[in-house]
Formats: structure tokens, C-alpha cells, sequence
């Protein structure tokens, strides 16, 4: 089973490091890691996504919160959450299909940020099925490259993802 990870962790050099160590050394796999600073600078927020059963995204929140920069760790796969991953997707774009694309952009709410006279960039936001779908549409035209940022969540209603307590989660 997929589950995402939020790791509240201190800024400081070395912390990634040391969370992508605990990871390989165990022969756990990471889907993406994405890492951002909060709005205090102090600390940053990691969210992993990676697979497996309960017990072993059990034994790896464990393992996170032994690690000595580690602050607070949640799986937000456990609470109604918001989940999105940006890409970037630069795609063959000649004169003749250019208006089709744009279509498919505009459907899609993407946002065209570089354009040449045979490519185009793409800016989209989504779930991952969403940008799924997207790249499936775009793929007749020739898509050159993709990158993406992993994804990023958030867990719904006014407390922090970093503030819930076993109580809150679902089950």
C-alpha cells in the first residue's frame, strides 16, 4: 500500500541525509521526497511516499523518530488529506498543433511557461492521476521531457499535520 510521510524535521545540514540513510539501510524504497522550510526557519517539512504494509511504514515512523533532528512524524495516508505534485512537461509544439495543445492545457489548467517555434512548456498541478491523464493525452504529440517535484500534502480542517495525535487519525 502507498502511504505518504510527513517529517517535521530541523533545517539543518545533514537531516536528508540522514532520513534517505535510514531508508536505503533498511531496503526501504522511496516513490519521491519532496523538502521544504515552514514558515518558522527553523524547521522543515519532508513528505515521503513510499510502499508497504502497516507493519512496515509502522517499523520506518519508528526508525524516523529515533533520528536525532527529527521533530514529528505522521502517515497523512491515515487522514483526510489534500495531496499534488507539480511537473514540468516540455512537448514537441509545432504551429500545425499548437492550438490543440493549448486546448488540452487549457483543460487541464495547466499553464504554458516557455514557448519556442517547435516546443512548448508545461506548468500542471495535480494528483498524480490527474498529471497521469495529462501526459496520456499529450504523449501523440511527442513529449521531450518531464520532470516532476514528488508529491507534497497536507491534511484537511485547521490543525497542522504536524499536530494530530493517534486520537484524530482515522481507522
Amino acid at each position: 500500500m502507498r502511504h505518504i510521510i510527513s517529517v517535521l524535521v530541523e533545517n539543518n545540514f545533514g537531516v536528508l541525509s540522514r532520513v534517505a540513510g535510514l531508508f536505503s539501510g533498511r531496503g526501504y524504497n522511496i516513490e519521491s521526497l519532496s523538502v521544504g522550510v515552514t514558515d518558522d526557519p527553523k524547521f522543515s517539512v519532508m513528505t515521503i511516499v513510499t510502499h508497504g504494509d502497516d507493519k512496515i511504514v509502522e517499523q520506518i515512523i519508528k526508525q524516523l523518530r529515533k533520528l536525532i533532528n527529527t521533530i514529528r512524524v505522521r502517515d497523512v495516508t491515515q487522514m483526510d488529506h489534500i495531496e499534488r505534485e507539480m511537473m514540468l512537461v516540455k512537448v514537441h509544439a509545432s504551429p500545425k498543433y499548437r492550438a490543440e495543445i493549448f486546448g488540452i492545457v487549457n483543460t487541464f489548467r495547466g499553464k504554458i511557461v516557455d514557448l519556442t517555434t517547435e516546443s512548448m512548456v508545461i506548468e500542471i498541478t495535480g494528483t498524480k492521476d490527474k498529471n497521469k491523464a495529462f501526459l496520456d493525452v499529450l504523449e501523440v504529440y511527442g513529449i521531450i521531457e518531464v520532470v516532476r517535484t514528488g508529491s507534497v500534502a497536507i491534511a484537511r480542517g485547521s490543525k497542522a499535520t504536524t499536530d494530530f495525535t493517534k486520537q484524530d487519525l482515522k481507522h
